[in-house]
């Protein structure tokens, strides 16, 4: 495999951004959600019992147990983790050397800090999988701020790898999980006929493609499992082109995902994984800077690679077509398809290529591990190569117990296979579990609302008797509304009603709360609903009753002259979610009490040192905008400042490069090269054993200009 300096620091400005997005994306959401009069309070997760603050951050690891030395309360001491969050990460955006393992740690450790205290609004798998992630940054990233140069080292190749095997075991699982969990839309491959009205927050794209015909549906189901369980074993191929057909594949998937669903940055941190399968060839390539050098391969064995990799690619294809029969239907003009295997093969598929798979891995990474300890053997004087060997040693070995505790989630998907497992593994993954430094992962397990997407509606009444609807920004509820844009915003108070229209109330003691909150008109929970709280039909006065109601949504259907119709949505109603209750409501005092819901002690006092004034200012200047608005706009301005700088480096470059000679006459030229190739054959024969030597020297010596070179090329990026 080619080098991959740039596909490396590619992903680490894209990390830089993500991280960006998610922390605004908090930010902007946590006085409702965990403020002093939020829905969940987060000073009740918090107990100051006056133990160590080392036992207290083993316990639970989040710097909020900072907050009374700072002389500030929780509420505020999480606002500016976020803030402090948000700094670092638009400061690394924007400078090159602030891409740096200790900004990335401090990331890591900024995000894991709130999500020890997030509670459900934080548990999700994108989560989990940017704590993940962001860890490996750590270990990606070079040490800038401690060496004093971003200079290439020997051992960044191992670590990267880490990235391939993360994505590997993302893909290979979402596809896994939904074959085994058995769920009969996936293997009836009927489930995208389901999926667009029904995920969380559809985009208008997914109405119209939630009308394609059924065939089409199908074939895109089997396309999925395709991609996401056949295509991430190329992952570690070591031919070049199939693992870039394997990037391509699995960024097409998840640009059909962004289009029709808004998945906050998830899409975007999986095609940032992606970038572990590039090579700076082929990056070049993208920027039109390809070097043409002379092809050393032989004809023969460019002919083996292209034979091998048409027979991996027929492989996969009829592999596909064998296993959904997939059959042209001239009649129809349609493609019909059918899951063409049973559950018991299927496991034992999965039993018979699970423990593979590690082994694919592990050859993998000692091949890395064998091709840096060469280069450090070759590095020149005796104390570089000392320290690049030490280097080598301590990253090889973080890389190698990185890849063992990740075999415990990984062999979930079988049970046979993590059996097998030595239980000194698994006992390393539980002491590490808490840091969530590995993950297991299964996206769209089952599908759900298969009978109508379910919709709990919030109304709310002065007198009891007249009923107003509360409309949410983000999730279905008006019929006439259309879908949002939302993306890399997570709106996560939408998310979770989304998650508890498909149980009752009792399962989501969260929604216990937000009614409280809202009988009480607090504005804080009231922005989670609408940011412009003008919008609020109770912005006035708060309403006296509240109820909720669980509806059954399904999309429109195109008129029969192939006319639009004027509204989105169609619902019937199904059944009472929440009864109606009033503050001092028997039973909504009885379920705060049962759930532990309410305010059992006051607020701390708010500080009003200098630092709570800023964040105070900060959050005030925020107020009203919209979330994805602002995200944007830094992500925008940040790229647009990164290409401004880079534009007078790229002039530089270009000018560095002109060669007046260029610009003598053709004849002039071919003089100038008749002596230069006369001379040169003068001196071929004095100089052969010099060019040796050179040849030698520059194989263990010439890092630091390919670095420069390298960093020009990322800078005119």
């Amino acid at each position: 495999m080619g080098e991959n300096i740039l596909p490396r620091r590619m992903f680490l400005w894209c990390m830089a951004a993500i991280y960006l997005s998610a922390f605004v994306s908090l930010y902007v959401q946590i006085p409702g959600l965990y403020g002093n009069e939020g829905l969940l309070p987060v000073r009740n997760q918090l107990r100051y019992s006056g133990k160590p603050l080392v036992e207290q951050l083993l316990a639970s690891p989040t710097l909020l147990w900072l907050s009374p030395y700072l002389g500030l309360d929780t509420h505020t001491a999480i606002e500016l983790l976020c803030l402090v969050g948000v700094a670092l990460s638009l400061a690394a955006m924007l400078v090159g050397a602030l891409r740096d393992s200790v900004v990335f740690f401090c990331l890591w450790a900024l995000y894991l800090s709130m999500y020890q205290v997030g509670q459900v609004f934080l548990y999700f798998q994108w989560d989990s999988l940017l704590l993940e992630v962001g860890f490996l940054c750590v270990l990606v990233a070079p040490m800038t701020l401690i060496r004093g140069s971003r200079s290439v080292c020997e051992h960044d190749r191992i670590t990267f790898w880490l990235i391939r095997w993360l994505l590997f075991r993302l893909m290979f699982a979402s596809g896994v999980v939904k074959l085994t969990s058995r769920c009969p839309t996936w293997w009836g491959l009927t489930a995208m006929t389901y999926h667009y009205e029904t995920q969380c927050i559809p985009t208008p794209l997914a109405w119209f493609a939630h009308q394609l015909p059924v065939w089409w549906q199908k074939l895109s189901v089997a396309g999925t499992f395709t991609i996401e369980i056949a295509v991430p074993l190329l992952f570690f191929s070591p031919l070049r082109r199939l693992r870039l057909c394997a990037f391509y594949l699995q960024v097409l998937l998840q640009v059909f995902i962004i289009l029709s669903g808004n998945y906050n940055f998830f899409n975007l941190l999986t095609m940032a994984l992606c970038l572990s399968l590039l090579d700076d060839r082929h990056v070049r390539f993208w920027l039109c800077t390809a070097e043409h050098t002379e092809d050393k391969e032989s004809k023969l064995w460019s002919w083996l690679c292209y034979i091998l990799e048409l027979a991996v690619f027929s492989l996969v294809i009829y592999g596909a077509i064998v296993c959904f029969e997939l059959k042209v239907d001239m009649t129809a003009s349609a493609i019909t398809s059918k899951t063409a295997f049973t559950y018991h093969h299927f496991k034992q598929f999965l039993n018979s290529v699970t423990f593979p798979c590690v082994w694919v891995g592990v050859l993998s990474l000692m091949w890395e591990m064998l091709t840096a300890m060469y280069r450090c053997a070759c590095v020149s004087g005796f104390l570089r190569r000392f320290w690049s060997t030490l280097q080598w040693t301590v990253f090889a070995a973080a890389a190698a117990a990185m890849f063992t505790i990740s075999l415990v989630p990984f062999t979930y998907i079988d049970y046979a296979s993590n059996s097998k497992l030595w239980p000194g593994v698994r006992q390393a993954y539980s002491l590490v579990d808490r840091y969530q430094l590995v993950n297991s992962y299964g996206l769209f397990r089952r599908m759900t609302g298969v009978g109508g997407r379910p919709e709990v509606v919030i109304e709310g009444s002065n007198d009891g008797v007249t009923w107003t609807e509360i409309d949410f920004m983000y999730k279905p509820g008006n019929l006439s509304t259309m879908p949002p844009l939302v993306t890399p915003h997570q709106p996560r108070l939408d998310w979770q009603m989304w998650f508890a229209a498909l149980a009752t109330h009792t399962e989501a003691p969260w929604f216990t709360a937000l009614v409280y909150r809202l009988l009480q008109g607090k504005t804080d929970v009231i922005r989670l609903i609408q940011t412009d709280v003008a919008r609020y039909p109770f912005h006035q006065q708060p309403p006296t009753y509240l109820r909720a109601h669980r509806y059954r949504y399904w999309f429109t259907e195109p008129k029969a002259d192939g006319s639009y119709p004027q509204r989105w949505w169609r619902r019937v109603y199904n059944e009472e979610f929440y009864p109606i209750v009033h503050l001092g409501h028997p039973f909504l005092e009885s379920m705060l009490d049962q759930h532990g819901l309410k305010d059992k002690s006051p607020p701390r006092r708010q500080s009003n040192s200098a630092t709570a004034r800023v964040v105070m200012w900060v959050r005030a200047q925020v107020t009203g905008v919209p979330t994805p608005v602002l995200i944007w706009t830094l992500v925008a301005g940040s790229a647009t400042l990164c290409l401004l700088l880079a534009l007078p480096r790229r002039q530089k470059s270009i000018m560095g490069s002109f060669n007046p000679k260029d610009t003598l006459p053709d004849a002039k030229k071919m003089v100038d090269e008749d002596d230069e190739e006369h001379e040169k054959g003068e001196d071929e024969e004095k100089g052969e054993m010099e060019d040796v030597d050179e040849k030698e020297r520059e194989g263990v010596t010439n890092d630091d200009e390919k670095e420069e070179e390298v960093e020009t090329e990322v800078e005119e990026q």
